[in-house]
């Protein structure tokens, strides 16, 4: 992880020293969501030509999480969301599976097909996480492309 970032580690009098390719840093922090998402596409792209369909979601999401690690993006599994209604605060309400660099919620199933509620589900994610871009990919499909929807929540265009 830490080489994709561009940090390189040295040993120097039993002290270990980071030295840091800021230009990396700030080329990842810079990322748009349609940026993230395009990379997000393309792991979960490889690892269904890698291992197909009929694995557990569990399975997919830990080997995406591995790969976008690998990439240098920060990836949060099973982060858990709370929200507040009026004076209430609620821990915990939902759980996303990924989060990418903070702004790319990914949901990930391994099912038949879709169905409405799995397109509900993901919408209110993004709103009540207040995230702009939102993917749900259905890695139990014989194509992959046919396997992804792409939802947004106030998502400017890019120029």
């Amino acid at each position: 992880l830490l080489s994709a970032l561009g940090v390189k580690q040295i040993s120097f009098n039993n002290h270990i020293l980071l030295v840091v390719n800021y230009q990396s840093l700030v080329e990842i922090w810079r990322m748009t969501e349609n940026e993230i998402a395009r990379i997000i596409v393309e792991a979960g792209y490889n690892i269904h030509i890698k291992y197909g369909p009929g694995l557990y979601e569990s399975v997919y999401e830990l080997i995406l999480q591995y790969e976008l690690k690998e990439k240098g993006l920060l990836t949060e599994r099973q982060k858990l969301i709370s929200i507040s209604h009026k004076n209430l605060q609620i821990e915990n309400a939902f759980r996303l599976d990924l989060l990418v660099e903070n702004k790319v919620i990914v949901e990930i199933k391994s099912i038949d097909a879709f169905s409405p509620i799995h397109f509900k589900q993901t919408i209110t994610y993004l709103k009540l996480s207040d995230k702009k871009l939102g993917l749900l990919i259905n890695f139990n499909v014989s194509k992959f492309k046919d396997g992804i929807r792409r939802f947004v929540n106030k998502l400017p265009e890019e120029s």
